[in-house]
């Protein structure tokens, strides 16, 4: 890893590798490019390194700065990644139905007036057989936080509530989850806590001490499918098929 690389980059790639070696199977394994979706992708954090494995990539986003920057970004890594102005509601309008081989739904179930409405859309858009990625804030984790900030009411609040609160949005629980997923025909999801150790470590570690992201991305890897650990994820990834 660069040595001029900022604590929060390698805490950023440690927070993204689970995620991103769940999906590399089922990237790898087209023989062809893939059509893929990404909602909410912003600048392309996802979307340009998912087209530099030659698949086919459109990212849907609210904000034209951000769509403006997936540009540059794209630009710079020497792919091509489309950009659509739009969200999940109008999604279909956007894309149409049984659009895209791939849907990668990061960061966004959270916002949404009806989490189970919003599968459903992303249901329609996906092919039959395709695979949806979806990334979550969990609740048991904002609880365990909010706690050792020495915000014990707020932890309290957040035992059982799961509806929006703040600019997070809501949480969800591993079962929460798992149920939208079933009632919106999703099949043998694949949960993978993310993130169950990487907003602990201080920064100062990862800048001082040689190998230490190296050594943070393997055992965050190691713990991601070990259901102990899922209550101390602070997100949850999913990867289902329709």
């Amino acid at each position: 890893m660069p040595a001029t690389e900022r604590p929060s980059e390698r805490r950023g790639a440690a927070r993204t590798a689970v995620v991103w070696e769940a999906l590399r199977p089922v990237l790898d394994a087209s023989n062809g490019g893939l059509d893929v979706l990404d909602i909410g992708g912003g600048t392309g954090g996802f979307a340009v390194r998912v087209a530099e494995l030659g698949h086919r990539v459109v990212v849907v986003d609210p904000s034209p700065d951000a769509l403006a920057a997936l540009d540059r970004r794209a630009r710079e890594r020497g792919v091509e990644v489309a950009g659509q102005q739009g969200d999940l509601s109008s999604l279909l309008d956007v894309t149409g139905t049984a659009a895209a081989d791939v849907v990668l739904c990061h960061g966004v179930l959270e916002v949404v007036d009806d989490p189970a409405a919003a599968l459903a859309t992303l249901r329609d858009v996906l092919r039959p057989g395709g695979t949806l990625s979806l990334v979550v804030a969990q609740r048991h984790a904002a609880v365990v936080a909010r706690a050792m900030a020495g915000h014990f009411q707020q932890a309290l609040a957040l035992l059982d509530d799961a509806s929006p609160s703040g600019r997070a949005g809501r949480r969800f629980t591993h079962d929460e989850l798992v149920a939208l997923l079933a009632d919106a025909g999703f099949a043998a999801p694949q949960v993978h806590g993310v993130r169950v150790f990487a907003d602990l470590v201080p920064g100062s570690l990862l800048e001082l001490e040689p190998g230490a992201t190296a050594a943070l991305v393997e055992l965050e890897q190691a713990v991601a499918q070990r259901p102990e650990y899922l209550p101390l994820a602070t997100q949850l990834h999913v990867v289902a098929n329709r």
